[in-house]
């Protein structure tokens, strides 16, 4: 008998960290070029866009991620990406509300 022994190596990300513009573009092996477009279509947010060196949350570490999903995947352009993004946020904002309900309904 084999036994297989898969290694997942991983980082958890929080909301919180932060990461430069090249970081994030390293970690999601994409040129800043790109994160910035993203910036400039207002569908990424730095974490203070007044400054001259950018730094984004682990959120926006995570929204890249679906960003480069939904193109890789699904050829979406980015203001298809952008209302799916946003719907997505409705979405949780929807089901946070119906949790909110449920709950104070089983008290």
């Amino acid at each position: 008998m084999t036994l297989n022994h898969n290694v997942i190596d991983g980082i958890i990300v929080e909301d919180d960290m932060e990461f430069s513009l090249g970081e994030l573009s390293r970690i999601c092996a994409v040129n800043a070029e790109w994160i910035i477009s993203l910036v400039e279509e207002g569908i990424l947010e730095p974490i203070n866009i007044t400054s001259k060196r950018w730094y984004f949350s682990g959120a926006c570490l995570r929204r890249v991620q679906i960003i480069q999903r939904l193109q890789r995947d699904l050829g979406v352009n980015l203001a298809g990406v952008a209302l799916v993004l946003q719907l997505r946020e409705e979405v949780e904002i929807l089901r946070t509300r119906l949790s909110t309900i449920k709950s104070n309904d089983t008290e």
